[in-house]
């Protein structure tokens, strides 16, 4: 039986190199995968999955309104699909998440999904709060803090470097936009 799978971690743990070596390893032994990601993420070359070690892979961009499980059947019909692996997954909406769990549950084709747990202000993502309720394996990604102790949450800080707790939820950006902390030095960051 295929599962749904979400892979999650703070900013800069690693979630796109684990993806594209997971892309890899299938693609290396004959097999078909479809990589989708996030349409708003602009940081690198649009419908790419870069990470920051270099690597990228040519991949669908998905909004609000993709239907991701549509997509992946339409592919799989001419090129059958050994798996999907979705990107910054924390932007996918609940219904999308819906769709991906359908593509396992009915079509038998596994999907891995990679984002962020929580956003800058510690809220769930409406992407990763499904995940994390329908996901058959949750797999934390672990990053380091300033102090040693692991990495939970994302700081936003402003172009000085001092920390933003309002805002839109979703900004792109990276370590000049971010900063992975453990919750304590999170919330001595915020004045908490």
């Amino acid at each position: 039986m295929a599962k749904l799978y979400f892979y999650y971690a703070s900013m800069n743990a690693g979630k796109s190199t684990n993806l594209l070596q997971a892309d890899f390893n299938y693609r290396e032994r004959g097999m078909n995968t479809m990589l989708f990601t996030a349409g708003i993420d602009d940081r690198f070359a649009h419908g790419t999955i870069t990470s920051r070690i270099g690597l990228s892979a040519t991949a669908t961009p998905f909004d609000a309104n993709t239907d991701l499980l549509a997509c992946a059947l339409d592919r799989h019909r001419t090129q059958a699909l050994a798996c999907v692996l979705v990107d910054e997954a924390q932007f996918l909406s609940a219904a999308q998440v819906d769709g991906l769990a359908r593509l396992a549950d009915a079509h038998g084709i596994p999907v891995l999904a990679y984002g962020l747990r929580t956003d800058f202000r510690g809220q769930l993502f409406e992407g990763s709060a499904r995940l994390l309720a329908l996901s058959d394996s949750l797999v934390e990604i672990k990053s380091v803090c300033t102090c040693g102790r692991k990495a939970s949450m994302n700081l936003r800080v402003d172009a000085a470097g001092h920390a933003i707790a309002e805002g839109q939820q979703t900004e792109i950006g990276g370590n000049d936009r971010y900063v992975a902390l453990c919750r304590r030095h999170f919330n001595e960051a915020l004045g908490r």
